[in-house]
C-alpha cells in the first residue's frame, strides 16, 4: 500500500519528541508498504531550525525505508502566538506545494495527523487534487486545548477554528480518535457519525523498551549521573504552557528534607523560565536535562524510580492520554499522574501509578512520600503497567490493526 502521511512534527532519527508515527511507519515500511511523508523543519518544542534546512523550501530524506520530505516552517514558530501560527500556516503552503509538485503520485491514501488543526488544509487539498480519500487523526482536542490553556484569545480566530474543524470532521473519509473521551466529544458534541470513528491509541514501543531492559546496567548509570542516593522522579516531554511544569518547582519546594529529586528532560517556551525560577529558589532537588533520542530517554527513564506525566489542569486536558505514560509503563516504571479523566482511569484500572490533584503541590508531595514510605509499591506497580501495556497497548500490534483499516477506507 502507498501512504502519503503528512505530519508536521515526525521527528528526525536523532530527535527527542513524540514518536508514535515514527515507529509506525517504520514498522509499516518493513512489511513492504511504501511510506512518504510531509514533514516540518521545525521541531515542536525548539526555537531553532537545523542549519541543513535554513534558506530551503524543502529538502528530501530517507529515513530506514520511509521517504521523508522536510519542508519549510518558519523560524518564528517557539517565538509568540503570532509566531506560531505563522510558522502552522508556513507549513501548509510549503507542504502543499512539495505534496503536488515533488512528493509524486500514485498514493492510495492521505493520512494527516492533528494538531496543528491546519494541516488539514493540506490534506483537503491534496485529497481534492489527486482524488484520493485522507484519513484524519486527533493526537488533541484543537481548538479546545488552546483556548483552554489561554493560547488563543481572539474570538475571530476562535470562530475560523472552530468551523474549519467542522468543515475537516466532514471531508475525511475516517477519524482516528486516541482516546474513547475523543470519540464520546466528536459524537455528543460535534455531531460526527460514529460509523466514520475509528480508535487506534497511543502506545508502548515494547521493541525498543525490551531490548533496553535486557542488557542496560541502571545501577552504573545512576552513579554516573551522581544520582544513586537519590529518589528519581523523571518528567520527559514538552516543557510549555500546557505542561504548567512550576507545579513541579512548587512540589519540590516542600519535599527539600528528603532525598526526592526531580528530573526533566525535554525542551519548550517556558524552560529557561523554570531553570531561572529553580535557580532563585535554591532548588538542588531539580536536575533539567536537555533533549535526548528516544533510545536514551528510555535510558533515564529505566534508571528512575518513577516517571511522572503532567499537564495544566483543564477540562480539555481530562479527554487526554499522555504519551509518555506509556514510555513509564513499557519501561516498568510507576506512575505519578498529574492528569485527571482518562489518563488517570487507564492508571487506576492497570494500577500502576497513583492520582494527585493537578497544581496541588501539598497533595502531590504528599503522594510521593507514599512511595518513600512504602518502597515495595515500585515495582509491584511498574511490573502491573507493563503487564497491562503489553497487553492492550502494544505498537507493533496497533499498527497491524492500523494499516487494515487504511486499506479499507471508503473511496
Amino acid at each position: 500500500m502507498r501512504i502519503l502521511l503528512i505530519h508536521q512534527y515526525f521527528l528526525e532519527e536523532d530527535d527527542a519528541g513524540g514518536s508514535r508515527f515514527n515507529e509506525m511507519a517504520r514498522q509499516w515500511a518493513e512489511k513492504g508498504h511504501q511510506i512518504t511523508v510531509l514533514a516540518g523543519t521545525m521541531h515542536a518544542n525548539k526555537s531553532e531550525k537545523r542549519d541543513e534546512y535554513k534558506g530551503k523550501f524543502y529538502v528530501r530524506k530517507k529515513q530506514g525505508n520511509v521517504i521523508v520530505w522536510r519542508c519549510h516552517v518558519s523560524e518564528s514558530y517557539n517565538s509568540s502566538f503570532f509566531g506560531r501560527l505563522w510558522g502552522y500556516f508556513s507549513f501548509v503552503f510549503s507542504s502543499i506545494f512539495v505534496g503536488l509538485f515533488k512528493a509524486g503520485n500514485g498514493y492510495d491514501v492521505i493520512l494527516v495527523t492533528s494538531p496543528p488543526l491546519f494541516v488539514g488544509i493540506t490534506a483537503y487539498i491534496l485529497s481534492f487534487l489527486k482524488g484520493k480519500p485522507f484519513v484524519f487523526e486527533i493526537r488533541d482536542l484543537w481548538p479546545e486545548s488552546a483556548i483552554d490553556t489561554g493560547v488563543i484569545t481572539n474570538g475571530f480566530i476562535i470562530k475560523l477554528s472552530y468551523w474549519f474543524e467542522g468543515f475537516i470532521y466532514k471531508k475525511a473519509k475516517l477519524i482516528n480518535v486516541l482516546t474513547p473521551a475523543f470519540r464520546k466529544a466528536l459524537i455528543e458534541k460535534k455531531a460526527v457519525p460514529k460509523e466514520k470513528l475509528i480508535f487506534i491509541p497511543n502506545a508502548a514501543d515494547f521493541s525498543l523498551s525490551d531490548s533496553i531492559l535486557a542488557s542496560f546496567d541502571s545501577i552504573s548509570f545512576r552513579i554516573e549521573q551522581g544520582i544513586n542516593d537519590k529518589f528519581v522522579i523523571t518528567y520527559v516531554g514538552a516543557h510549555g504552557v500546557a505542561n504548567h511544569l512550576i507545579q513541579i518547582l512548587d512540589t519540590a519546594e516542600l519535599l527539600v528534607d528528603t532525598n526526592v529529586l526531580f528530573q526533566l528532560i525535554g525542551d519548550g517556551m517556558q524552560r529557561s523560565e523554570l531553570i531561572e525560577d529553580a535557580k532563585r529558589r535554591n532548588l538542588k532537588n531539580v536536575r533539567f536535562l536537555d533533549p535526548v533520542p528516544k533510545k536514551e530517554v528510555f535510558k533515564y527513564i529505566i534508571a528512575s524510580n518513577m516517571g511522572t506525566s503532567v499537564l495544566k489542569r483543564v477540562d480539555t486536558f481530562k479527554t487526554v492520554y499522555s504519551n509518555k505514560t506509556f514510555d513509564y509503563m513499557a519501561c516498568k516504571k510507576p506512575i505519578l499522574l498529574l492528569i485527571d479523566g482518562v489518563s488517570r482511569e487507564l492508571v487506576e484500572a492497570a494500577e500502576c501509578g497513583i492520582f494527585a490533584e493537578p497544581e496541588c503541590p501539598e497533595d502531590i508531595a504528599s503522594k510521593i512520600r507514599l512511595y518513600l514510605e512504602n518502597p515495595d509499591l515500585l515495582s509491584i506497580q511498574g511490573e502491573n503497567g507493563y503487564n497491562y501495556a503489553k497487553k492492550y497497548f502494544d505498537r507493533g500490534f496497533l499498527a497491524k490493526k492500523y494499516i487494515q483499516y487504511l486499506m479499507n477506507v471508503p473511496s
